[in-house]
Order: structure tokens, then C-alpha cells, then sequence
């Protein structure tokens, strides 16, 4: 889950690389490190902490050089200490390399390694690699790298320095992502688009297996036999302003504003008044459509909660089977699917490394895969058989926000196209909830626009220490989504549950310190929620509610009110998660907490 970067051009290799550290932050920040190749050879510098942390190290060394490789690292291997921060060397200093990955048999290298004398400062698997390197070296880097990547199991993605190389660096890259970018005087690569943006749009996704030697104005690829690779670079349709806070004072907060915006791109071309048309994208006939018998949706995470509000849309509008899974979990179960199996993989990054196994899996097995992602290059985009693009625009807090609202968006209508071409909604609902599809970023706007009302509860709430979030129907994911970022950013202990399950158990957990969050827009189940209101409320817990406009009688039975406008009971997830986004935001705010960077998180878990 680190972030990567490498730089090869007429700029001071270390500005370049700290500015891409800074953007791919989200990946990891337990600590971080440069390798800058100068005129005096291959300084390393390292520092625990944040990229802030080290770009003061780096101003005192006053570091020059136009070739480097940079790392900021979230710990797998060993704990967060300087020694175990990346670059790593070799003995003799021959080779400076950085790694986002897992290498699983690096025990076993390392004691061969150390049993023909190689000595290890380190407990990474990543200082492993490097010494192995140093080893098999015969002078021929493209050999070299084949013969390395043969010798490794797990996940990895590999940028190395050569002190004999002064005008380039090589990738490797297996399970873990890397991206290339190039333009006439300047080589780059990065886990991760948003590094390349200032300096490129015109980017090259490396492939399962590839190496990649990267130079002035040039990149050459190779697959993992050696053998030349020809690829066109791809057009990437975001820019620079897009990865930036915008005079929000986190990433967090800009990304819940942006999300009417985001709702408009993701319908944007793909809905009228009339109906869904994804045409451009699915290439599916009516007969393919009419075949299928069971959709599973896959997920991790809040793309996870996403999936499970979908679910529900697609037994309302759809006829079919439908069934959610978290990756981790369906990955090693005994799944049945068949051709008529619709298998919809949901992934911000569309790196998630479960999420990836799982499609795999099952399309292995015979089922059509479709991807649901936020990266039009990611691994998940380039080996299913169809994919739907998000549209939103980077994501760079931590904490998923305008992603989730994208997820959502994308996977109603899905639920929609399938619903017209089965026949299973006839033509007049479906223009019905096409219609108000079209007004969603209008209505999601005014509910941000509340965010005063919801600053003020917050600071109210802020010193609970426990939280528990309650839900029914289309609302329990929310509610789930809801207490996840709240844990989050926060680290206030919140736990969700349908609100039914209350006697089942949780109810034991009430008591004045506990407040409840309900989320009870006024829909086919808000009696039923009342009621699990008036319990909690007889064990004199503190009571919130997320309401719809013009709802008194929600009001005599909890403290604080939360409003959202109404809406189609099917349409309320798009609006009653947004209050409980900007809940999170302030009682971390309010508790002074690293929101864009929570502890012990990062945004794209590339690892198992």
C-alpha cells in the first residue's frame, strides 16, 4: 500500500519526487525516503513520519541530482523505524531500490542470502530483494530482472537505481500497481496517476509481469520472459487541479462538497428523461441480458456498503438472484457461477488486491465480469470482460466520500438497464426513476448546504467515546457506511446494526454514554424505526436522526435532528449519507485528528 515514485529529467530529481510523495500520501505514512543520484553517486535520505518530515531533511542536505526514486511507506515488514524506512541498498551501495508490496518467500531468501555471508541492517522483506539483486547481478539489467522476478512469490512493484546507470531507473511490476509517464525530456513513474499530473497526462500502465526501463523522453517495456513490449501511452482525462484541496482545509471536506458534481459526471452521457443508455461502454445484446440469472456484487470496505444499497435496488427493479460478498470472503468460498452469472467487482482504485483474486476466481469459473472503478487503467478495468467508469475525479482523503456516491450512482443505473431490458420495470417507471435520477445532484447539493447544522451537532457529540448507528432497509448500509467514517478519521468506536437486530443484542450496550445515530428517512419502514428510537431512548441513550424535511414527529423522541429534503425512499442513500460524512469530519475536526491521513490506514489496500 506505498506510495512510489521515480524521476528521470532536467529538474532536481528530489522537488519532483516530494511533490509526487505528497500526492500519493494517502498510500502510506509511517515514513519516507529518497535515493537521488548526484554528481558524487546515490545519496539516500530517510526520515520516520511524514513527507513534511522528510522534505526538511532533505532542504538541510540540499540534495541535487536529475535521477531519484522516492517512498512513502505504510509498514508490512518490520515496525516503523528509520532502518526499515525505504530506499533499501545493497552491502556495496550498488543499487538503491523502493517497494510497494509483499515479497511472501523472503524468509527463505534471507537465510540463503545470509548463509553465503550477506549481513542485513533491516527486517523488510524489501531489503531482501535488493541484496538478492546485488547477487544475481551479472552486468545485464533486462536479464537480471527476469531471472529476480522468477525467484519471488507475492505481490510487488520494483523501482530500482543502478550507480552504473546515471540516465535512468527499471520497474518491475507483479500484483502491485505502477504507472509510466513521458514526455520529450522527462521519464516518470508512481503507484499512482495524481504524481504524473503536473508533469504528464500521457501515461502507460504496466502489466502482470512487466519491466520497464525508463529514460529521458522514453519508455521501453518488456514482459517477464524479456520480450519487447509495444504500448501506446493512454489519454488521462484528469488534471492537476483535480488532486488539489481547492482552499478546503482538507482533502476530506472538498470531497464531500464535490459531490453533486460527481453525480453529474457520472450521469452525464449516460441518462435521460427516457431511460439509461450504456451502450458506449457495455457492448451487451437484450438476448445476453434476458440470459442471466444471478448477479453477484464483490466489494470491500465502503465500496462494500455500496454494493449492499445496490443490492436492494436490483431486487426491486430486477428479477434476478442477487447476492453481496466482501472479496476477502468470497474469494475462498466455494462460489457457483455459471455464463449466466453477472459477477460486478466494485473498487475505487481497482487495485484492491482481494477484490482482484476474486474476479479472477470467478471469471476463471466461467462468469461474466464487470468492473465498477474510479481508474480507467487499473488492474480490476483491464482484466474483466466490461467495465463502468466512476467519472469522480481523484480521491485523495483516505476515507472514501464522493467515490461512494459515485459507486452508487453507477450501480443504479446498472440496476436500471437491467430492469428496462428484462422487462422487469415497465417503460413509465423507468422514465419515472430516470427522472429523478436527473435531479439527484440538485437535491445532494442542498443537503451540503446544511453542513452549520451538522458542524453544531457534531461539537455537541464530539466527546463520546462510542457511538452506535442504527438502520433499516435501503438505510442499514448507510448506517454501516456511516459509523465506518466515523472510526475512521475519528477513531471514536461506532458500531452499526440493523435496526432490528436491537434486541437481539446491542440493545445491552445502551446507557447515557452511548449515543444512537438513526438514519430514518420518512419511508415504508419508518414506523418500525420510531419504535427502535423509543427503546434506546427508554434506556436514556442520547438520540440522533437523520430525518426527511417536515418530519415533526421525529422530533419528540430524539435530542438532535439531522435534515435531509425528501426524496424517492429508493433515492435516500444519495442524501442521508451525506450528513453522516460531514458528522465524521467535524467530530474529528473538533478532536484534533489527522483526517486526509487516519492512523494506520491508507487508500489502496494493494496487499493481502
Amino acid at each position: 500500500m506505498c506510495g512510489i515514485v521515480g524521476y528521470v529529467g532536467p529538474r532536481n530529481a528530489a522537488d519532483v519526487l516530494l511533490d509526487g510523495l505528497r500526492r500519493l500520501e494517502y498510500r502510506g505514512y509511517d515514513s519516507a525516503g529518497l535515493a537521488v543520484r548526484g554528481a558524487e553517486g546515490v545519496q539516500v535520505v530517510k526520515e520516520l513520519g511524514k513527507v513534511a518530515d522528510l522534505a526538511r531533511v532533505v532542504q538541510e542536505r540540499q540534495m541535487s541530482g536529475n535521477l531519484g526514486v522516492g517512498h512513502t511507506r505504510w509498514a508490512t515488514h518490520g515496525g516503523v523505524t528509520e532502518v526499515n524506512a525505504h530506499p533499501h541498498c545493497d552491502g556495496c551501495g550498488r543499487f538503491a531500490l523502493v517497494h510497494n508490496g509483499i515479497v511472501e518467500n523472503y524468509l527463505d531468501l534471507r537465510e540463503d542470502l545470509e548463509n553465503r555471508g550477506v549481513a542485513f541492517v533491516s527486517q523488510t522483506d524489501s531489503e531482501v530483494v535488493v541484496q538478492l539483486l546485488a547477487q544475481i547481478h551479472q552486468g545485464d539489467m533486462l536479464t537480471t530482472l527476469v531471472d529476480l522476478q522468477k525467484r519471488l512469490r507475492g505481490s510487488f512493484a520494483l523501482v530500482i537505481l543502478c550507480h552504473d546507470d546515471p540516465d535512468g531507473f527499471y520497474c518491475v511490476r507483479r500484483g502491485s500497481p505502477l504507472v509510466l509517464g513521458v514526455n520529450d525530456q522527462e521519464g516518470l513513474c508512481a503507484s499512482d496517476v495524481p504524481a504524473l499530473l503536473p508533469y504528464t497526462r500521457e501515461v502507460l500502465y504496466l502489466e502482470e509481469g512487466e519491466i520497464a526501463e525508463i529514460r529521458r523522453g522514453s519508455a521501453r517495456i518488456w514482459d517477464q520472459e524479456g520480450h519487447p513490449v509495444d504500448r501506446k501511452p493512454v489519454q488521462v482525462d484528469w488534471d492537476v487541479a483535480m488532486a488539489e484541496k481547492d482552499g478546503f482545509p482538507h482533502y476530506m471536506a472538498k470531497e464531500i462538497h464535490e459531490q453533486g458534481a460527481v453525480l453529474r459526471s457520472t450521469l452525464k452521457g449516460r441518462l435521460t428523461e427516457q431511460g439509461v443508455d450504456l451502450s458506449e461502454e457495455l457492448d451487451w445484446s437484450g438476448e445476453f441480458v434476458r440470459s442471466l440469472k444471478q448477479v453477484h456484487l464483490v466489494a470491500c470496505g465502503t465500496s462494500y456498503y455500496a454494493a449492499l444499497v445496490a443490492e436492494r435496488v436490483l431486487e426491486q427493479w430486477t428479477d434476478l438472484d442477487v447476492r453481496v460478498d466482501i472479496a476477502s470472503e468470497y474469494r475462498y468460498r466455494q462460489v457457483r457461477v455459471t455464463p449466466q452469472t453477472l459477477a460486478v467487482f466494485v473498487s475505487q482504485s481497482g487495485e484492491t488486491a482481494d477484490t482482484l483474486a476474486a474476479q479472477r476466481k470467478v471469471r476463471s469459473l466461467g462468469a461474466r465480469c464487470l468492473a465498477v472503478t474510479n481508474v480507467r487503467g487499473a488492474t480490476l478495468a483491464r482484466e474483466v470482460h466490461d467495465r463502468l467508469l466512476l467519472k469522480a475525479g481523484p480521491e485523495i482523503g483516505v476515507a472514501a466520500t464522493k467515490t461512494f456516491m459515485g459507486q452508487m450512482a453507477t450501480l443504479y443505473l446498472l440496476a436500471l438497464k437491467l430492469g428496462w431490458d428484462r422487462g422487469t420495470l415497465n417503460p413509465a417507471e423507468a422514465e419515472r426513476l430516470a427522472a429523478a435520477l436527473i435531479q439527484l445532484p440538485y437535491q445532494v447539493e442542498r443537503t451540503l448546504e446544511r453542513e452549520e447544522q451538522v458542524r453544531r451537532v457534531a461539537e455537541k457529540y464530539s466527546k463520546y467515546d462510542n457511538f452506535l448507528y442504527l438502520g433499516r432497509g435501503i438505510s442499514f448500509p448507510v448506517a454501516l457506511e456511516g459509523a465506518l467514517k466515523l472510526k475512521e478519521i475519528s477513531y471514536v468506536h461506532a458500531e452499526a446494526y440493523a435496526a432490528g437486530e436491537m434486541k437481539h443484542g446491542p440493545i445491552a450496550l445502551l446507557e447515557p454514554d452511548v449515543p444512537v445515530m438513526t438514519v430514518m428517512p420518512r419511508d415504508s419502514l419508518y414506523e418500525k424505526s420510531l419504535s427502535n428510537l423509543q427503546e434506546a431512548k427508554a434506556r436514556r441513550s442520547p438520540l440522533v436522526a437523520v430525518a426527511t424535511d417536515g418530519d415533526d414527529l421525529v422530533t419528540r423522541h430524539v435530542d438532535d435532528v439531522l435534515r435531509i429534503p425528501w426524496s424517492d425512499e429508493v433515492f435516500s442513500p444519495f442524501l442521508s449519507v451525506i450528513p453522516l460524512q460531514q458528522f465524521a469530519y467535524h467530530v474529528a475536526r473538533f478532536r484534533g485528528r489527522e483526517i486526509d491521513q487516519p492512523r494506520n490506514l491508507a487508500k489502496s489496500v494493494t496487499v493481502e
